[in-house]
């Protein structure tokens, strides 16, 4: 039986798309990572949703702005994230970690 995750905090229906949409763009942007994928075709398309999701994004933060929600609220915001596995996503997004060095030797030349 999977553990139960903490409760998504009360969010607007501005900040839930915010988040929705930011989480989106970071898996798009984990998908393009040089250091991670392994095929320009699926990097490309994932490169060409992003303007989508952006505008989305913009769309929300707009619509945010327009109604009086002039503040971010980060704590709330962050655990959002967090409930809904945003740092483990986001990491994707990083540099990928050298890859572990053969014992065996691989035949580098510049090792």
């Amino acid at each position: 039986m999977a553990p139960e995750l903490p409760p998504l905090p009360a969010l607007t229906r501005s900040e839930g798309e915010l988040i929705d949409c930011y989480l989106e763009l970071v898996d798009l942007l984990g998908r393009i990572n040089p250091s991670r994928t392994t095929d320009t075709y699926s990097a490309l398309r994932a490169a060409q949703a992003l303007v989508s999701r952006a505008l989305a994004m913009r769309d929300a933060l707009t619509v945010m702005h327009l109604r009086g929600e002039t503040d971010l609220h980060h704590a709330t915001l962050g655990r959002a994230l967090r409930v809904l596995d945003g740092e483990r996503r986001a990491a994707r997004v990083a540099v990928a970690p050298e890859p572990a060095a053969d014992p065996g030797g691989s035949g580098d030349p510049s090792a």
